[in-house]
């Protein structure tokens, strides 16, 4: 990530002294943040995935005017607390929100000004990504997600990110190959108790997804899965939580706003990504159990391999995941809308008439949303807190 500095100070007698504070203060947050910051010029502004105008003092509005129809939007200015620079930059900022350019000013402790260039990081880091992602959809979706659809050349416009189809048939001959790479997690799965021959089966299907991930050079793939039950007798369960787990976005059942919902979470948090069902609901208690038959085998502190729940057939997995603060989110194909909750994971269950991984959560924000306004079925968890980046992510 490169970090670009326009630096405004005036030709006053003020601008030495104002250069000998600005300058150690912009290493003083390259050093806290660890992200090299470079004061560069409007002649290679296109050269950085993030800009910054240090605004160093007073009487550099008309300075910063200049060439204000040239800079990348959203605007950021930085400024301190000495040579009038916050009282410039809000005369800018004024103007700038008049003509409702997104902007804001950072200001304060050193700390908190890195702090929040860590943030922006992440957060136009991750747009970036997001705007180079390269998705298939392996069949179309399951005929039960009705509100999952998702055009291809809308997503690439609006988005950046590509979408491609990759046909049923063309998997299905990669799996008749009976072939996969052996790698730490296909070595994890085999050691557990389970019919061999099932196992050995599973891992086929992960081997014909990976090599179609790796022909297509895919960053995500999502399968219509439940055809996989009556064409070859068994899930791609195992599948998608090896990719998943190998660092390649992988969602069930033809869902493409799940998987991008997947990639823009794991791309802002670096965190893998548990894709569930919501299966029960205690509004009183603000309390919701997810469930699903995969999740990314890196995930769990331990598993055990079933049967998957809908078929009584195949591979699908029972996740233990740790207890402690998780983030639930949700977006919609073409981002336009989205859900976001911290959450406490309280407790792994085991009940006999859901999917195989199930965890019960208390929720932030009301469960509500899942009965009046939920954006889809399948939901998105990662371990940890990330509901301010996420909303960061979508302010800008």
């Amino acid at each position: 990530m490169k970090i670009g500095v326009l630096y405004y100070v005036s030709s006053t007698a003020a601008a030495k002294i104002a250069n000998e504070q600005n300058y150690p203060w912009l290493e003083t947050l390259s050093a806290k943040t660890g992200i090299p910051m470079e004061v560069t010029d409007l002649d290679h502004i296109e050269d950085y995935d993030l800009l910054f105008h240090f605004i160093g003092g007073g009487g550099t509005e008309s300075l910063f005017l200049e060439h204000v129809d040239q800079y990348p939007q959203p605007i950021f200015l930085l400024t301190t607390g000495a040579n009038n620079s916050l009282a410039a930059s809000m005369e800018i900022l004024s103007y700038l929100r008049s003509r409702n350019i997104p902007s804001e000013i950072l200001h304060g402790s050193d700390a908190f000004v890195a702090e929040r260039i860590e943030t922006l990081t992440k957060v136009f880091q991750a747009k970036k990504r997001m705007r180079q992602m390269k998705f298939a959809r392996v069949g179309k979706p399951s005929d039960w997600l009705i509100a999952s659809e998702v055009d291809a050349k809308e997503s690439y416009e609006k988005n950046g990110i590509a979408i491609i189809d990759v046909s049923m048939e063309e998997f299905l001959e990669e799996i008749a190959k009976n072939q996969y790479e052996e790698n730490e997690y296909t070595k994890l799965i085999k050691q557990k108790e389970f019919a061999k021959e099932e196992i050995e089966k599973a891992l086929c299907i992960y081997g014909a997804l990976r090599r179609i991930v790796d022909r297509y050079e895919l960053d995500g793939v999502t399968v219509r899965c439940f055809d996989l039950l009556d064409t070859v007798h068994s899930t791609g369960c195992a599948a998608l939580a090896i990719l998943n787990a190998e660092g390649i976005y992988a969602s069930c059942e033809g869902d493409v706003p799940a998987l991008i919902s997947m990639a823009l979470l794991g791309e802002l948090t670096g965190q893998t990504v548990f894709m569930a069902n919501p299966s029960w609901i205690q509004v009183e208690e603000n309390k919701i159990v997810f469930a699903h038959c995969t999740l990314p085998i890196s995930m769990p502190k331990d598993f055990t391999i079933m049967t998957h729940f809908e078929s009584q057939i195949g591979v699908a997995f029972r996740g233990v995941i740790p207890e402690g603060r998780v983030t639930v989110f949700k977006t919609d194909g073409l981002m336009n809308r989205y859900f976001v909750s911290g959450a406490d994971l309280l407790e792994n269950l085991s009940e006999y008439n859901l999917c195989r991984t199930q965890i019960r959560l208390h929720l932030d924000e009301s469960v509500s949303y899942f009965l009046t306004n939920s954006i889809g079925n399948h939901h998105l968890i990662v371990q940890g807190d990330y509901s301010k980046l996420l909303k960061e992510y979508f302010n800008w």
